[in-house]
């Protein structure tokens, strides 16, 4: 066990003394990742209870203890920058952290799965946890008391027999993380029956990526669980040194750079787990390994850094100074003047035209009754590289009015406040969902088949800073056309001269309420005849036991019936304010 931990601590000397750089066009980042590294350091330690071993406020969680490895980071890597180094407060914290972990697990290894919000899951071997609290030991175990270090073998034995069993079962984000750390606790501990399970479970998970470079959860892309995936595939990687995992790995590179909106943000309206959240996407150590990886991260961190600025979490740092691999990389072609990426066979395609960006996603299926999986139903995203995200912004369950179309009386279908255990596929008739839906080779317009039913949007670009959205279906059986506009202000302004607060307070105006426009936090929106405007459309948030969300996630929705019309034109223009 001693050669192992030698191995990983020569891997950090060595990383440091040959990686050392100030330049920004190749990877990695050395200086910036230590120092970021370091700088986290300080709010560990003073979110850490001596008296209990516990870190965090209360009510304590079992992730709070994640803290321990980029602490058992900080303590093991020798660098000039890095004041931590061999640090006895550290360690001393990480020992009782530790400590802390095996003081909360019950017989068989499991905490109890709580929430901040002190709303608890049932019992879990917490996948996260358990790979920071086994490479924390990587780094320390030599280091520990012989009692801390008894202790906390005794709790990792126990969580990875435990942990052993899901390495037989199917693949999913969670336990494709449970088989990286089990690997590392194979080398840990000796265990080559760990070991190869491991192996075994991370090929079958590479055999189940998607060739556009996803995985699926049901049917389509996940996004941001995607990165689970390669997340655990990039330590794995730097463990096992196992190259068939290589290639999924330069895939999925592939798929997060082509995903990518230009400020960094990640395209929603193709993910089937999470709606759109506004932030820039920096990766993880799976990116380290390709140059298509290192290419999106080059990019990534370098727009959250703001010239070194602003430093990444310690735990990334970690990752990335401990687990990291380096070489050329490829530009991220969201940077070009004009781009077109398609997923698959025309499943699903992001375009750009600057200023206007666009994506349409044509998967499609029935909507799964499992708060988890959301339902595809918002399927077109737009956005101006001043403006952000205009249009859509991933799915949701039990709102229609996020639906790109509807067929059928969309009222029939909604979230009761407070109801934890809803119908999510409710026999009724109602079809927000398409049954199948094709994207045209230009990347600009889709056809959606709702049972009969033809429908079809269209983005052009017209002037600079204007596009046009069409929208068309048959009259007369009950079909609606929705956009729903990101919350991107307390108001609108009306061409009547009006301004309408978006409150709590729910709200329908009509065309001739609201005029030939209105205005929403710079952006400028045509407002046909026989559209209406609704407010607000919440999201149901799977992660909350009730379903309830802010309404900063809610959407302003332009209604589009087509009971007189069999077509729309929508036109949206960016009017500085």
């Amino acid at each position: 066990m001693k050669k192992t931990l030698t191995f990983l601590l020569v891997l950090v000397a060595g990383s440091c003394a040959g990686n050392a750089q100030a330049a920004w066009d190749e990877w990695p980042p050395h200086g910036y990742l230590v120092k970021s590294l370091a700088e986290a350091a300080p709010a560990y330690l003073k979110a850490f209870h001596a008296d209990t071993g516990r870190f965090g406020s209360e009510p304590w969680i079992c992730s709070d203890q994640n803290r321990i490895f980029p602490l058992a980071a900080a303590w093991a890597l020798e660098d000039p920058d890095n004041p931590w180094f061999h640090n006895a407060e550290v360690l001393a914290a990480i020992g009782k952290g530790g400590e802390a972990l095996v003081d909360a697990m019950d017989e068989r290894g499991m905490w109890t799965f709580r929430k901040k919000d002190n709303s608890t899951w049932g019992q879990i071997h917490m996948p996260w946890t358990y790979s920071r609290w086994i490479r924390a030991y990587a780094l320390v175990r030599e280091a520990l008391p012989a009692e801390t270090r008894e202790k906390w073998e005794r709790g990792l034995m126990l969580g990875f027999t435990g942990i052993r069993k899901y390495a037989d079962g199917g693949t999913h984000n969670i336990p494709t993380h449970h088989a990286m750390g089990l690997y590392i606790a194979g080398v840990c501990f000796e265990n080559e029956d760990w070991k190869a399970a491991a192996t075994r479970f991370m090929a079958r998970v590479v055999s189940e990526q998607d060739p556009a470079g996803f995985w699926s959860e049901n049917f389509g892309p996940v996004v941001g669980y995607n990165k689970v995936y390669v997340d655990a595939l990039g330590v794995y990687y730097h463990f096992s040194r196992d190259a068939a995992v290589l290639d999924a790995l330069e895939r999925s590179a592939r798929f997060h750079a082509g995903t990518l909106w230009p400020d960094g943000s990640a395209v929603s309206c193709i993910d089937e787990r999470q709606i759109y959240h506004k932030h820039v996407d920096i990766g993880n150590v799976g990116f380290t390994h390709t140059p298509e990886g290192r290419g999106f991260l080059l990019k990534q961190v370098d727009a959250y850094s703001n010239e070194g600025d602003n430093y990444v979490d310690g735990d990334y740092a970690a990752s990335m100074l401990l687990y990291g691999g380096e070489g050329e990389y490829v530009p991220c072609a969201v940077d070009f003047e004009k781009r077109s990426f398609m997923l698959g066979k025309n499943d699903a395609t992001i375009q750009g035209r600057k200023p206007w960006h666009w994506a349409l996603s044509g998967y499609a299926c029935p909507p799964p009754d499992n708060r988890w999986i959301q339902d595809r139903q918002n399927l077109v995203d737009i956005y101006h590289e001043t403006l952000g995200l205009i249009i859509g912004g991933g799915n949701t369950k039990l709102q229609p009015y996020w639906s790109t179309f509807t067929v059928g009386d969309p009222s029939l279908i909604r979230h009761t406040p407070g109801d934890e255990s809803p119908d999510f596929t409710p026999d009724i008739p109602l079809q927000w969902t398409p049954d199948r839906a094709v994207i045209a080779d230009t990347g600009s317009e889709m056809t959606l088949h709702y049972g009969a039913v033809e429908c079809r949007v269209s983005i052009a670009p017209g002037d600079k800073d204007a596009v046009v959205l069409t929208y068309t279906a048959p009259i007369n059986q009950k079909i609606e056309a929705h956009i729903p506009f990101l919350n991107r202000s307390d108001r609108i302004q009306t061409a009547t001269g009006k301004d309408v607060v978006l409150s709590e307070e729910a709200f329908v105006l009509t065309a001739e309420a609201i005029g030939a426009q209105f205005r929403y936090g710079g952006l400028h929106v045509s407002m046909p005849e026989n559209a209406s405007l609704r407010w607000p459309a919440k999201q149901h948030n799977p992660y909350a036991k009730d379903g309830h969300s802010s309404l900063s996630n809610a959407k302003l929705v332009l209604v589009l019936p087509f009971d007189a019309v069999d077509k729309y034109e929508v036109v949206l223009a960016y009017m500085p304010e």
